[in-house]
Protein backbone atom coordinates (compact mmCIF):
# COMPACT_ATOMS: atom_id res chain seq x y z
CA UNK A 1 0.00 0.00 0.00
CA UNK A 2 2.85 2.40 0.95
CA UNK A 3 4.63 1.47 -2.28
CA UNK A 4 1.54 2.40 -4.34
CA UNK A 5 1.24 5.79 -2.65
CA UNK A 6 4.97 6.43 -3.10
CA UNK A 7 4.74 5.44 -6.78
CA UNK A 8 1.79 7.76 -7.35
CA UNK A 9 3.57 10.73 -5.72
CA UNK A 10 6.71 10.04 -7.72
CA UNK A 11 4.69 9.91 -10.94
CA UNK A 12 3.03 13.28 -10.17
CA UNK A 13 6.40 14.90 -9.43
CA UNK A 14 7.89 13.42 -12.62
CA UNK A 15 5.02 14.71 -14.79
CA UNK A 16 5.27 18.17 -13.20
CA UNK A 17 9.02 18.30 -13.88
CA UNK A 18 8.72 17.05 -17.46
CA UNK A 19 5.93 19.54 -18.28
CA UNK A 20 7.77 22.38 -16.53
CA UNK A 21 4.87 22.81 -14.11
CA UNK A 22 2.19 23.15 -16.78
CA UNK A 23 0.38 20.03 -15.52
CA UNK A 24 -0.27 20.13 -11.79
CA UNK A 25 -1.46 17.32 -9.49
CA UNK A 26 -4.97 18.86 -9.50
CA UNK A 27 -5.01 18.67 -13.33
CA UNK A 28 -4.17 14.97 -13.21
CA UNK A 29 -6.93 14.34 -10.67
CA UNK A 30 -9.45 16.17 -12.86
CA UNK A 31 -8.45 14.17 -15.97
CA UNK A 32 -8.74 10.88 -14.11
CA UNK A 33 -12.16 11.83 -12.79
CA UNK A 34 -13.36 12.87 -16.29
CA UNK A 35 -12.20 9.54 -17.77
CA UNK A 36 -14.00 7.56 -15.10
CA UNK A 37 -17.22 9.57 -15.64
CA UNK A 38 -16.95 9.08 -19.39
CA UNK A 39 -16.59 5.30 -19.00
CA UNK A 40 -19.52 5.17 -16.58
CA UNK A 41 -21.73 7.19 -18.97
CA UNK A 42 -20.75 4.99 -21.93
CA UNK A 43 -21.65 1.88 -19.97
CA UNK A 44 -25.01 3.37 -19.01
CA UNK A 45 -25.83 4.29 -22.63
CA UNK A 46 -24.91 0.79 -23.84
CA UNK A 47 -27.02 -0.77 -21.10
CA UNK A 48 -30.02 1.43 -21.96
CA UNK A 49 -29.57 0.63 -25.67
CA UNK A 50 -29.56 -3.10 -24.96
CA UNK A 51 -32.65 -2.79 -22.79
CA UNK A 52 -34.44 -0.81 -25.53
CA UNK A 53 -33.60 -3.38 -28.23
CA UNK A 54 -34.73 -6.20 -25.96
CA UNK A 55 -38.02 -4.43 -25.32
CA UNK A 56 -38.57 -3.84 -29.05
CA UNK A 57 -38.11 -7.44 -30.21
CA UNK A 58 -41.51 -8.80 -29.10
CA UNK A 59 -43.31 -5.83 -30.68
CA UNK A 60 -41.49 -6.25 -33.96
CA UNK A 61 -42.37 -9.94 -34.03
CA UNK A 62 -46.01 -9.18 -33.27
CA UNK A 63 -46.22 -6.55 -36.01
CA UNK A 64 -44.51 -8.65 -38.69
CA UNK A 65 -46.90 -9.47 -41.54
CA UNK A 66 -47.03 -13.15 -42.50
CA UNK A 67 -48.12 -13.49 -46.16
CA UNK A 68 -48.59 -17.26 -45.98
CA UNK A 69 -50.78 -17.02 -42.90
CA UNK A 70 -52.81 -14.23 -44.51
CA UNK A 71 -53.36 -16.22 -47.73
CA UNK A 72 -54.26 -19.33 -45.75
CA UNK A 73 -57.01 -17.38 -43.98
CA UNK A 74 -58.35 -16.03 -47.29
CA UNK A 75 -58.38 -19.50 -48.85
CA UNK A 76 -60.14 -21.06 -45.87
CA UNK A 77 -62.87 -18.43 -46.15
CA UNK A 78 -63.06 -18.90 -49.93
CA UNK A 79 -63.71 -22.63 -49.55
CA UNK A 80 -66.24 -21.95 -46.79
CA UNK A 81 -68.12 -19.50 -49.05
CA UNK A 82 -68.21 -22.01 -51.91
CA UNK A 83 -69.75 -24.77 -49.78
CA UNK A 84 -72.16 -22.26 -48.22
CA UNK A 85 -73.30 -21.33 -51.73
CA UNK A 86 -73.74 -24.98 -52.81
CA UNK A 87 -75.98 -25.69 -49.83
CA UNK A 88 -77.28 -29.05 -48.70
CA UNK A 89 -78.67 -30.03 -52.11
CA UNK A 90 -75.74 -29.25 -54.41
CA UNK A 91 -72.73 -29.79 -52.12
CA UNK A 92 -73.12 -33.59 -51.68
CA UNK A 93 -73.07 -34.10 -55.44
CA UNK A 94 -70.24 -31.76 -56.54
CA UNK A 95 -68.32 -31.04 -53.31
CA UNK A 96 -65.53 -33.59 -53.81
CA UNK A 97 -64.99 -32.71 -57.48
CA UNK A 98 -64.90 -29.03 -56.57
CA UNK A 99 -62.16 -29.63 -53.98
CA UNK A 100 -60.09 -31.77 -56.34
CA UNK A 101 -60.49 -30.03 -59.72
CA UNK A 102 -61.68 -26.46 -59.13
CA UNK A 103 -60.38 -25.20 -55.80
CA UNK A 104 -56.65 -25.72 -56.60
CA UNK A 105 -57.11 -23.33 -59.56
CA UNK A 106 -58.92 -20.86 -57.30
CA UNK A 107 -55.95 -21.05 -54.95
CA UNK A 108 -53.54 -20.49 -57.84
CA UNK A 109 -55.45 -17.42 -59.04
CA UNK A 110 -55.52 -15.90 -55.55
CA UNK A 111 -51.81 -16.57 -55.03
CA UNK A 112 -50.96 -14.88 -58.35
CA UNK A 113 -53.15 -11.92 -57.42
CA UNK A 114 -51.48 -11.59 -54.01
CA UNK A 115 -48.01 -11.57 -55.60
CA UNK A 116 -48.90 -8.25 -57.27
CA UNK A 117 -49.23 -6.45 -53.93
CA UNK A 118 -46.58 -5.43 -51.38
CA UNK A 119 -47.22 -6.45 -47.78
CA UNK A 120 -48.69 -3.11 -46.69
CA UNK A 121 -51.26 -3.24 -49.52
CA UNK A 122 -51.97 -6.97 -49.30
CA UNK A 123 -52.97 -6.82 -45.65
CA UNK A 124 -55.67 -4.28 -46.57
CA UNK A 125 -57.45 -6.89 -48.70
CA UNK A 126 -60.35 -8.89 -47.34
CA UNK A 127 -62.99 -11.33 -48.58
CA UNK A 128 -66.77 -10.95 -48.69
CA UNK A 129 -68.65 -12.72 -45.94
CA UNK A 130 -71.45 -14.43 -47.91
CA UNK A 131 -72.11 -15.75 -51.42
CA UNK A 132 -75.20 -14.76 -53.37
CA UNK A 133 -78.27 -16.99 -53.42
CA UNK A 134 -80.86 -17.99 -56.02
CA UNK A 135 -79.41 -18.04 -59.54
CA UNK A 136 -76.86 -15.27 -58.94
CA UNK A 137 -73.23 -16.09 -59.76
CA UNK A 138 -71.20 -14.60 -56.89
CA UNK A 139 -69.22 -17.04 -54.72
CA UNK A 140 -66.95 -14.41 -53.16
CA UNK A 141 -65.08 -11.21 -53.98
CA UNK A 142 -61.72 -10.06 -52.62
CA UNK A 143 -61.67 -6.30 -52.14
CA UNK A 144 -59.62 -3.44 -50.69
CA UNK A 145 -61.05 -2.73 -47.24
CA UNK A 146 -59.71 0.85 -47.37
CA UNK A 147 -61.25 1.91 -50.69
CA UNK A 148 -64.07 -0.65 -50.82
CA UNK A 149 -63.14 -1.52 -54.42
CA UNK A 150 -63.12 -5.12 -55.66
CA UNK A 151 -59.83 -6.67 -56.76
CA UNK A 152 -60.95 -10.10 -57.97
CA UNK A 153 -64.38 -11.73 -58.27
CA UNK A 154 -65.04 -15.49 -58.23
CA UNK A 155 -68.33 -16.63 -59.78
CA UNK A 156 -70.15 -19.79 -60.82
CA UNK A 157 -72.72 -19.81 -63.62
CA UNK A 158 -75.30 -22.49 -64.42
CA UNK A 159 -75.15 -23.40 -68.11
CA UNK A 160 -77.41 -25.57 -70.25
CA UNK A 161 -75.88 -26.30 -73.68
CA UNK A 162 -78.35 -27.97 -76.09
CA UNK A 163 -78.69 -31.72 -75.44
CA UNK A 164 -75.85 -31.67 -72.86
CA UNK A 165 -77.67 -31.16 -69.60
CA UNK A 166 -76.60 -28.66 -66.93
CA UNK A 167 -73.08 -27.60 -66.05
CA UNK A 168 -71.59 -25.35 -63.39
CA UNK A 169 -69.06 -22.98 -64.95
CA UNK A 170 -66.52 -21.61 -62.44
CA UNK A 171 -64.64 -18.47 -63.46
CA UNK A 172 -63.26 -15.16 -62.19
CA UNK A 173 -62.85 -11.51 -63.21
CA UNK A 174 -60.20 -8.95 -62.15
CA UNK A 175 -60.03 -5.18 -61.73
CA UNK A 176 -57.29 -4.92 -64.38
CA UNK A 177 -59.89 -4.66 -67.17
CA UNK A 178 -62.85 -3.52 -65.06
CA UNK A 179 -63.98 -7.18 -64.69
CA UNK A 180 -64.75 -7.53 -68.40
CA UNK A 181 -62.70 -10.66 -69.15
CA UNK A 182 -64.08 -14.04 -68.17
CA UNK A 183 -61.21 -16.28 -66.88
CA UNK A 184 -62.33 -19.91 -66.89
CA UNK A 185 -61.39 -22.11 -63.94
CA UNK A 186 -63.33 -25.23 -64.90
CA UNK A 187 -66.72 -26.91 -65.23
CA UNK A 188 -68.59 -29.54 -63.23
CA UNK A 189 -71.45 -31.52 -64.77
CA UNK A 190 -74.71 -31.59 -62.85
CA UNK A 191 -77.47 -33.55 -64.57
CA UNK A 192 -80.08 -33.43 -67.32
CA UNK A 193 -82.47 -31.96 -64.81
CA UNK A 194 -82.42 -28.31 -63.71
CA UNK A 195 -80.22 -27.88 -60.61
CA UNK A 196 -81.75 -26.37 -57.48
CA UNK A 197 -81.10 -22.75 -56.67
CA UNK A 198 -78.03 -21.79 -54.68
CA UNK A 199 -78.41 -21.65 -50.91
CA UNK A 200 -81.54 -19.72 -49.94
CA UNK A 201 -81.37 -16.18 -48.62
CA UNK A 202 -82.96 -17.38 -45.40
CA UNK A 203 -80.03 -19.69 -44.73
CA UNK A 204 -77.54 -16.91 -45.52
CA UNK A 205 -79.17 -14.33 -43.25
Amino acid sequence: MKTAVWFRKSLIILVSVLTFGLVTPSDLAWLAEADSLKDAKKGLVEEEGSAYRASQKPTELEDEFDREEFLSGILDKAEENAFMKFGDKIKPKIGDEFKMAIFPKVEEAITEMAAQFPDEKLQQLTITEQPSAGRAEKIFHIYDSTSGKDIIRFHVRQENPPLEGYWFNFHYHTYHDSFATHYDIGKIYWDKNTPPEWTSKQMLS
